[in-house]
């Protein structure tokens, strides 16, 4: 007679770098259910973004997420020259769409070393850690930073890209080249790799479609979708390169898109530097007038959205942000379950989650939806726990 059992990863667990709690419910040593539970990390952005000047919000968004910390300020001056009608210098585009694709090849080549890492294939975690320092290096040389780039502005671009810097650029590229080229093949060529990850997780089409999933997990699902493609900005109509597209919707798939995309990548960076005319980098926008606009973007890990409405002050009265992860974690749901508990984990970080940019949080009474703590309260609630936990351990201080 089988008996099923609780096993809890999270909401800290040394397989995740943030808070997310899966309740997983085995029996023996299959997973049969999994229940996903967030709102560990909530900050409220997009509460404090009505409190910021227009233009401080592309710094308030760039802090959602460290690793795609392009993304977010991205989609959100999308939606801000949505909702002015604003038109972008044309250099200004071809470098919003070079340092995209810069975060996207070093955030393919950290998941990919975590993904190593998380199978015990250690070596193939230094390998990426070694392959991206330099696209980091990159970053710093270009915008001053390794992370938080600060180069979004609405209108345009913070920094021009100097021409004494794109033989660098091309040569670091270069450089990377034969790297990606032996995690393809170490990938593609290794048999346990390929005994590890091949089955495993797997999302089909249908799934796929049913959670609405996006990115590299909705494309190594067969699904041919990418914003960049679908309705193109920055210059990505202005380059070629293809979306890459895998059908088995197991780990293995979603790693074969990822390598796959940075040739893509680098591809598209080098066209854009070939192609970036001279020019103004900014439209100097002054004012915005009210409306409301939509801004997405096809970040490393899918769709990232934005919705910002606007009563003609200088502030926002709205901004709704949905992040790609909010959509493929619940994924799991479906690629967790049948498999293996030893499965469980890896198929859990195989969407590549961001919980910092996922969680959304509010209190309501369950019976009449009304909402019955805000911010300060949930502090105090945590303060008073706090006081609680201390008198019961005997902490003086």
């Amino acid at each position: 007679m089988s008996h099923k059992v609780l096993i809890p990863i999270g909401p800290y667990h040394p397989l995740q770098d943030e808070p997310e709690f899966f309740r997983l419910y085995v029996e023996g040593e299959r997973v049969v259910d999994i229940d996903i539970v967030i709102g560990y990390l909530h900050r409220g952005i997009e509460k404090l973004s009505e409190s910021k000047h227009f233009d401080q919000v592309t710094f308030l968004v760039e802090r959602i997420c460290g690793i795609c910390s392009t993304s977010h300020p991205f989609a959100y001056v999308n939606a801000m020259e949505d909702l002015a009608k604003i038109e972008v210098p044309e250099r200004a585009l071809f470098i919003r769409t070079i340092i995209a694709e810069m975060e996207r090849i070093h955030s393919h080549l950290l998941w990919l070393g975590l993904a190593g890492h998380f199978i015990g294939y250690n070596t193939v975690w230094m390998w990426a850690w070694r392959y991206r320092e330099p696209i980091l290096d990159m970053f710093e040389m270009i915008t001053g930073n390794r992370n938080h780039y600060a180069m979004m502005k609405i209108g345009g671009v913070r920094r021009d890209i100097k021409d004494e810097d794109i033989s660098i650029l091309k040569k670091t590229l270069d450089d990377l080249l034969p790297a990606v080229d032996m995690f393809k093949g170490a990938v593609m060529d290794d048999p346990v790799i390929k005994a590890r990850l091949k089955g495993i997780g797997i999302l089909t089409k249908q799934q796929a479609i049913d959670w609405a999933v996006v990115g590299p997990t909705a494309r190594a699902s067969g699904i041919n979708i990418d914003v960049r493609k679908d309705d193109p900005y920055g210059a990505y109509d202005k380059v070629s390169w293809n979306v890459i597209v895998e059908e088995d919707g197991d780990i293995f798939a979603k790693t074969i898109v990822r390598i796959l995309e940075l040739y893509e990548s680098i591809s598209i960076i080098r066209q854009c530097l070939d192609k970036m005319p001279k020019g103004e980098i900014d439209a100097n926008v002054k004012d915005i007038p009210s409306g409301e606009g939509i801004g997405h973007v096809e970040a490393p890990r899918g769709e990232c959205f934005h919705y910002v409405r606007s009563d003609g002050t200088n502030r926002p009265v709205r901004h709704k942000i949905r992040a790609p992860s909010y959509m493929n974690v619940a994924s799991n749901k479906v690629a967790a379950v049948g498999g293996t508990l030893s499965d469980a984990a890896i198929t859990l970080a195989a969407v590549d989650p961001c919980y910092c940019c996922t969680e959304r949080l509010i209190v309501l009474d369950k019976h009449s939806d009304k909402k019955i703590m805000n911010g300060w309260d949930l502090i105090k609630l945590s303060q008073e726990k706090t006081e609680k936990l201390k008198k019961i351990i005997g902490c003086k201080s």
